[in-house]
């Protein structure tokens, strides 16, 4: 089973995720926790930081932003596990250069197109 932690300030996020991937979540091959904010991602990770697999995070959120999760996370970790897949609906270049320098391992725009992250997530099954 692959656990991801989703991190994004839009509070309909589980709904969606969990219609999108309800097949993959009724079999067990993946398992979503969900964050609303960087800080409640924090708090999560100290206790789950071995279970997460992959991190899905927004990037504009209000307080810790998710570029700087992804920094305090890899300052850490500077390599994965977790794999960190940035989320924006602005893709732009200052975005997309700070979330590679920092470590992420993948980029998303919004609206998130599922059957790509669908296929993604197939991949690191």
């Amino acid at each position: 089973m692959m656990k991801i932690l989703v991190v994004d300030d839009e509070q309909d996020i589980r709904t969606l995720f969990e219609q999108r991937f309800r097949r993959e979540i009724r079999s067990g091959e993946l398992s979503f926790s969900f964050a609303h904010s960087g800080e409640e991602a924090l708090l999560y990770l100290e206790e789950h930081f071995s279970e997460i697999v992959l991190i899905l995070s927004d990037i504009n959120m209000p307080g810790i932003s998710g570029i700087e999760l992804l920094r305090r996370i890899r300052v850490n970790r500077p390599t994965a596990p977790p794999k960190i897949m940035m989320i924006t609906a602005y893709n732009d270049d200052e975005n997309y250069n700070q979330a590679q320098q920092y470590g992420a391992d993948d980029f998303l725009t919004k609206p998130l197109d599922f059957s790509s992250l669908r296929q993604k997530l197939t991949e690191m099954l």
